[in-house]
């Protein structure tokens, strides 16, 4: 008997169509003949729609939408029609597992996952705390230097000092880190938010939009480095996949050089001595297990030039599914094609969840 698969996707982010997009590519991949995809679409006003909806909305092919503005503000106007004739009841009665494509803030922050936990539905990807952590790239940093890894030096501001104290920030992040600088969003993804500083007047800039995103806010050193990321996957004993190496076609891999320019060169496997790469190896199953996460995540890092340093940037608990994704690339160089792992993570998921039904309430 096939199981039911809610796919949870769009969400209130930054990262909205990117989610739809990511889901289109899980539906497409998952064995349709073990399992019976129930789509959830979830508006950017946090609305829950039907499945009958959620399909419609499914069926859009949002990649193009990306690249055209006036079209993609059409398409939202319509599904705010559809929102008002079809919502979802709650009930998760039916549905045997979830998979939550739900990027950044309100879906990969621990926020579903608790919602999930609640009724008690199995779910791809890591827990509540792990979610929430690894959110917050400000605590996140703590636990890696807890843990041993190299952190790069950072600053966290809060939105509300920008009015009261900015030039004391500004003398103090001038002072310590030098510039160039990056600023972001404490919690966010996909590069939403994010500004490099070369100036005093871009630092300004850069946290004034920053801060449109989050109340805590990073302003980051700049390094001189490589970008490389690792896939990682499983519960109690975690692998990781082949290593990656972005070069984005911007200066730096924001969300244009992501989603909208298509530029950007991805090198599977990157080009790295077996020493660095057994230390990425290392320090990506020593950041998933210091934050706690189960599931999957994928994990970035900096391997600066000159010194071969390696630093840990980030950690995301809901990577990409899109079609030029790095986690599911990654895996599928390391032997693990896409639908293969899209069916080892829902294994994930239910044998976790039957680990903690043993848990006495």
């Amino acid at each position: 008997m096939k199981k039911r698969l809610a796919l949870l996707f769009g969400g209130r982010s930054g990262e909205h169509e990117i989610s739809i997009i990511s889901a289109r590519s899980i539906a497409s991949a998952v064995n349709k003949a073990k399992f019976d995809v129930v789509p959830i679409y979830i508006t950017r006003k946090g609305e829950w729609l039907s499945k009958s909806a959620s399909q419609k909305v499914l069926n859009i092919d949002f990649e193009p939408l990306l690249k055209s503005p006036k079209a993609l503000k059409k398409t939202h106007t319509d599904i705010a029609a559809l929102t008002k004739k079809s919502r979802f009841n709650f009930d998760f009665s039916n549905i045997d597992v979830a998979f939550p494509a739900l990027h950044g803030t309100f879906g990969e922050d621990g926020t579903v996952q608790g919602c999930l936990d609640v009724f008690n539905v199995p779910y791809v990807g890591c827990g509540v705390l792990a979610s929430a952590l690894t959110m917050d790239k400000a605590f996140a940093k703590v636990c890696f230097q807890q843990a041993g890894l190299n952190v790069g030096a950072y600053h966290v501001v809060r939105r509300s000092d920008l009015k009261t104290r900015l030039n004391d920030i500004l003398d103090a992040a001038e002072a310590e880190l030098g510039y160039p600088m990056f600023v972001k969003p404490a919690n966010s993804g996909s590069s939403v938010g994010i500004s490099k500083a070369k100036t005093r007047n871009d630092l300004k800039a850069a946290l004034t939009l920053a801060a449109q995103y989050d109340r805590k806010l990073l302003i980051e050193k700049g390094i001189d480095a490589r970008e490389i990321e690792v896939a990682a996957l499983g519960n109690d004993t975690v692998v990781t996949s082949a290593i990656g190496e972005i070069v984005p076609c911007n200066e730096f891999y924001d969300y244009d050089a992501k989603y909208v320019k298509g530029d950007s060169k991805l090198f599977i496997p990157a080009d790295l001595s077996d020493t660095i790469a057994a230390e990425v190896h290392l320090a990506a199953k020593i950041a998933y297990r210091s934050t706690g996460c189960e599931g999957m995540a994928r994990v970035d890092f900096f391997l600066e030039r000159g010194t071969n340093t390696l630093y840990i940037n980030e950690l995301n608990t809901i990577p990409g599914f899109t079609s030029i994704s790095m986690y599911p690339k990654l895996f599928a160089a390391a032997g693990l094609p896409y639908p293969k792992l899209i069916n080892r993570l829902i294994a994930l998921a239910l044998e976790r969840h039957k680990d903690i039904q043993r848990n006495k309430i």
